[in-house]
């Protein structure tokens, strides 16, 4: 954590020029409005447009890079500059990379006066989960002891993400390991919405930060829900993509065949944009798709008229807030009314066996992939991951073979079933309020899901998971009564990503309750 302190003292002293305050209102209203440019003059802009920059969605401030209204570096340094202030609070952060941010964002804005654009990531800064490896700062995955690990090589995505020309802010906190709870030498995020309320947890500081303003775009990893958790909880937009279309090379695992990599955004587009630069076969990775040819970005505008979306109303409604409920079922409404059939979908009846199945395989995964420390140097472990690879320790040969049948069982039936449909609604996980992730840092996973079990709903993050095909998540109500916005979770067969976002965008586009912001 000392990195963090000591570079947010650094950017705390440097003063904010006005010119590095840019802010341009939105690229709609730009084009027809305001079309004027950054030049080496000072910017008149009022107070409200310097503190809105950084809610600008990441194909927003794109266009204003590639029309070199604002550098790479000024914006680089305005983001800098705003986790100083605010992350000390938030703590989304675990090392803040700033002098090779402003270095990277540099190396770009040379690129783009010579002509050399890369794309629309070019110059965009944003924050990848601190399990990513990356050559120039520590990878802990919120291990003590890897405080100071330096990896050797980047992670596939961050490589993938530099290549496209992404900014990299920093690496973002998540829970130990990935799982459900924090070490004691952890700072907890806290969500920007309210200290009260909890961050999703797993990839907790790419939600925080992403809600927040502290990056464009954050990557988040799924094994059970840890993307779509944080962004219910945060109220942003979460892609989980089909198992294998994103390489996990250079990545910690926690668990092998359950692991997903994908963005966590502030709108579906940016999600759409984000997962066509990362995704790809790797040879490095002997789980990653051949056959990936997806082009998410040709058919997100084409609407959802005729499309078929399935929904299972007791799946949707047992033991969900109705508040909850009531807002997934607008959202329906709301895509019937844009040209959507609303059909009926039975979900496998086999939630018990299925949220078994998933422990078993998770644990046991967990274990092997952290035997050479576990319980080696059990001391320095969480109490939470302490005891979840206990677990996995003791899970037999046996019921890890029975486990893995099952799941291959539930792909094939469950694949089958959304093959009838274009997508399927669901409930991404319950809304918690009166309890913060502070609680997570001393609970064992058993006593942790008795308390945070509406919020977890396992039964609506492992399915997707299990069977290994994509869902987004997307904010679909009024942030109010203290919460951030409801969210919603639509899942589609394999390789389905583009039609997902395609249903995203529709909805987006007809209703605003993405642009809903925290105020902080």
């Amino acid at each position: 954590m000392t990195n963090v302190l000591t570079e947010n003292e650094q950017f705390s002293k440097q003063k904010l020029s006005r010119r590095k305050a840019v802010y341009l209102l939105g690229l709609g209203i730009l084009s027809t409005q305001f079309a004027f440019a950054c030049t080496s003059g000072t910017s008149k802009l009022s107070d409200l447009e310097k503190q809105s920059l950084h809610y600008l969605t990441l194909t927003e401030v794109a266009e204003l890079i590639r029309s070199k209204r604002i550098s790479s570096e000024e914006l680089t340094q305005i983001m800098l500059n705003r986790i100083a202030a605010l992350d000390g609070k938030l703590n989304s952060y675990i090392t803040v990379m700033g002098e090779a941010a402003l270095v990277a964002a540099r190396t770009l804005d040379k690129e783009l006066s010579l002509g050399n654009y890369r794309g629309l990531l070019h110059g965009v800064p944003i924050g990848v989960k601190d399990l990513l490896y990356t050559t120039n700062a520590p990878t802990t995955a919120s291990h003590s002891f890897n405080a100071h690990f330096m990896a050797t090589f980047n992670a596939t995505v961050v490589d993938k993400l530099q290549s496209a020309g992404a900014v990299i802010l920093g690496k973002l906190n998540l829970t130990e390991g990935a799982m459900g709870g924090y070490n004691a030498s952890s700072r907890i995020p806290k969500n920007p919405w309210g200290d009260d309320l909890w961050t999703g947890v797993f990839s907790s500081g790419s939600g925080v930060s992403t809600a927040a303003g502290l990056c464009f775009a954050s990557i988040g990893s799924d094994t059970g829900g840890s993307i779509r958790f944080p962004s219910v909880a945060n109220g942003i937009v979460g892609l989980k993509p089909t198992y294998g279309l994103v390489s996990t090379y250079g990545v910690m695992p926690l668990s092998k065949s359950l692991d997903h990599i994908g963005p966590m955004t502030r709108s579906t587009l940016d999600a759409a944009v984000m997962l066509e630069a990362i995704m790809g076969y790797d040879v490095n990775d002997p789980n990653s798709l051949q056959e990936n040819k997806i082009n998410i970005s040709a058919s997100i505008k084409d609407g959802v008229k005729g499309l078929r979306i399935g929904i299972d109303h007791t799946y949707v409604s047992t033991d969900v807030d109705p508040m909850l409920v009531a807002s997934i079922d607008q959202a329906t409404k709301k895509l019937e009314e844009l040209g959507a059939s609303i059909v009926p979908f039975k979900m496998p009846n086999n939630q018990k066996e299925r949220d078994d199945a998933w422990w078993i395989i998770c644990s046991k995964e967990a274990y092997e992939a952290n035997k050479n420390t576990y319980p080696s140097r059990e001391s320095e472990y969480g109490n939470y991951f302490a005891e979840f690879l206990e677990n996995g320790i003791n899970v037999t040969e046996d019921q890890y073979k029975k486990a893995l049948q099952f799941r291959e069982e539930f792909k094939t039936e469950f694949r089958k079933l959304l093959s009838e449909v274009d997508a399927l609604v669901a409930p991404a996980g319950g809304m918690v309020k009166g309890i913060n992730d502070m609680m997570w840092r001393a609970k064992s996973p058993e006593s942790a899901i008795g308390i945070y079990g509406d919020a977890l709903d396992l039964h609506f993050g492992n399915p997707a998971d299990i069977a290994g095909i994509p869902s987004l998540t997307l904010p679909c109500g009024r942030a109010e009564n203290g919460f951030p916005p409801p969210g919603l979770q639509l899942m589609g067969s394999a390789l389905t990503e583009s039609m997902l976002c395609r249903i995203g965008y529709a909805y987006e586009q007809a209703t605003e309750w993405h642009k809903q912001h925290p105020d902080i």
